[in-house]
């Protein structure tokens, strides 16, 4: 069975059918789901379908992308939901440069990234970090609380270079795969999925986006992931369901769901 480590099953992509698709997930091979917060005032969605569904686990943290509309009551309400039995993570916090081109966003989003990841290194949580076009500054963040202590993490959708991954997982943290490594174009993380060892992956869906091969373009689900285990399969070598028994074994490990 399957853990999808990062889905949001909030999202309005899944207004029409969220309960009926939810209740097929366990036929379908998927076993648990985290749903992580992304966007201020989006909370209570999260919380939802913790209480609603079993198997549904959740992450509290903002998406840098509104990090501009976090205040001292937002990092407070991540605290108070943090110590939630099903809250299994802070996420998905980070650094996102690829809309955010100038310099004082930038330095709002590593203000507001520091402020989560000392609410995650004091709770003891591990992370699930976005970080886009902002490979240095996530590196050198992540390093500097890596050395100050924390529970560990999710390189969440990772899209850098082998070298780069090289370095997270020297820190002993995970890296989340999904749909992409099943597009041709991926050379990069190709790469890097043969390179990492099995032990540091988890499998991941970020849906409703990154749906794979061979259903590109529309919207995506934990039902994927079975494409996404042969992918990973393929490229190291062994089994679907070898990738399938250690990723589930990793997110048990770091998540303890």
């Amino acid at each position: 069975m399957i853990i999808d480590t990062h889905a949001h099953y909030d999202d309005e992509a899944f207004d029409t059918d969220r309960e009926a698709l939810l209740m097929s997930m366990y036929d379908g091979g998927i076993e648990k789901i985290v749903n992580v917060c992304a966007s201020v005032g989006g909370f209570q969605d999260t919380v939802d379908l913790m209480e609603k569904y079993p198997f549904v686990y959740g992450a509290v943290g903002i998406h840098p992308d509104d990090a501009d509309k976090m205040t001292q009551e937002t990092l407070d309400e991540i605290r108070r939901l943090s110590h939630m039995d099903k809250m299994v993570a802070i996420g998905e916090i980070g650094l996102d440069y690829y809309w955010h081109k100038e310099e004082e966003e930038h330095q709002i989003q590593k203000k507001m990234f520091r402020a989560q990841l000392d609410i995650a290194r004091e709770e003891k949580l591990p992370f699930m970090i976005h970080s886009r076009e902002a490979a240095e500054d996530t590196l050198n963040i992540v390093r500097e609380y890596m050395q100050g202590g924390m529970y560990g993490g999710i390189i969440h959708c990772f899209s850098y270079s082998r070298e780069i991954a090289a370095e997270y997982l020297k820190m002993g943290l995970y890296l989340g795969i999904g749909g992409v490594v099943t597009f041709k174009n991926a050379k990069k993380l190709k790469e890097t999925v043969q390179y990492a060892p099995l032990s540091q992956l988890v499998l991941e869906t970020d849906c409703p986006y990154m749906s794979p091969e061979p259903n590109r373009g529309k919207r995506n689900s934990s039902l994927n992931l079975p494409y996404v285990a042969q992918a990973i399969a393929e490229l190291k070598g062994i089994t679907a369901e070898e990738v399938i028994d250690v990723t589930r074994q990793n997110a048990e490990k770091l998540l303890g769901v």
